[in-house]
């Protein structure tokens, strides 16, 4: 990668050779355990319109197949099922792939370690997630990447020994502890390649706080490289009024660029960089230039995930899990169920 502003790269290791044992039980939902068991196993009117699209999408898109959509809602998951099979059932051809290979674990949050709820503020992580995430990570290098903020996401995991990519990949930073230093006395990764739209990122927050403020239910985060404009507790009714309104601020910064994800408008830099871009960093960082010797698995449950999803179908490394009870557009190998909500 030659985009090199800003970064600090440690010289990790394999994480010592160790290797977990070789069984697993299927299962039907996507649970703290699974996740345990199976990675621990080697945009009014025109201008407007495609954002209440998209709202009401609430990504990713549910998969539309002039072939399929005609059949019971049974047998379309069924289709979908036979390309887009349990990451769960396929464990043995995963382990396979594996041989020889580190595995690398990469994680989208909300909605995948923790359940999508109603207030942001208070995604926590079920103790059994993170008790799951903390073995994974002792066996195989992991990431939490992210839209959210780096530092609320830390908040909520409370482990030090992961890679925490904030703000869709354009925030990284290596683990706090059990890091040694390379030979410049460097120490972990930082990355920031849109350092300089911070201050517009703040503009934009304070703007938005004040259009939606009338909104009942609407909800805006500063997820520092990034805004987001929570509307999963906004009648839809007032769906085009969120959008017109988040629109008449981002037409004042051409440099920002709008996406949706589930139940939330985004405002980003427009610098080419995604999750996928920062998994592709992840693993350069990490020292697994060579494809043969790395399997990275990728699980989220989002439309931002599938930059990621993609990078790995394109270079045909490692496998891309999708988190979803429905069929969906994806570019995920594998699926799982939705995470516990207990």
């Amino acid at each position: 990668m030659t985009n090199q502003q800003n970064v600090v790269v440690v010289d990790v290791k394999p994480h010592g050779g160790v290797k977990p044992p070789l069984s697993l039980p299927v299962a039907k939902s996507f649970s703290p355990q699974d996740l345990k068991l199976l990675l621990m196993k080697k945009r009014f009117e025109t201008e407007n319109a495609w954002v209440l699209d998209s709202m009401r999408a609430s990504s990713p898109t549910r998969i539309s197949n002039p072939t399929t959509t005609s059949l019971p809602e049974t047998d379309v998951k069924s289709s979908w099922i036979v390309h887009h099979p349990s990451a769960l059932n396929m464990f043995e051809q995963i382990v396979i792939a594996s041989k020889g290979k580190q595995i690398a674990m990469f994680l989208d949050y909300d909605g995948t370690l923790s359940p999508i709820v109603e207030d942001p503020d208070r995604a926590f992580m079920p103790r059994e997630m993170r008790a799951a995430v903390r073995d994974v990570a002792r066996y195989f290098p992991t990431a939490i990447l992210t839209g959210r903020c780096r530092d609320k996401v830390y908040s909520f995991v409370k482990l030090s020994g992961l890679y925490y990519a904030g703000s869709h990949g354009m925030d990284i930073k290596g683990p706090s502890k059990s890091c040694k230093d390379n030979n410049n006395g460097k120490q972990g990764v930082l990355f920031q390649p849109a350092s300089e739209f911070l201050p517009m990122i703040d503009e934009v927050y304070k703007a938005l706080v004040e259009k939606t403020k009338s909104i009942s239910g609407a909800k805006v985060e500063n997820n520092k490289f990034c805004v987001s404009v929570h509307y999963r507790c906004v009648d839809e009714k007032s769906w085009a009024t969120i959008a017109e309104q988040v629109r008449s601020v981002l037409n004042h910064y051409p440099k920002l660029k709008l996406t949706q994800g589930r139940k939330v408008l985004e405002i980003r830099p427009t610098i080419k960089w995604d999750k996928g871009r920062a998994l592709e960093f992840l693993l350069e960082a990490l020292g697994y230039n060579n494809p043969n010797d790395v399997l990275p698995i990728y699980i989220g449950d989002d439309r931002t995930d599938e930059d990621a999803f993609k990078v790995l179908r394109d270079r045909g490394l490692g496998f891309g899990i999708l988190v979803s009870k429905i069929p969906k557009e994806t570019n995920a190998s594998y699926s799982l169920q939705e995470p516990s909500e207990a």
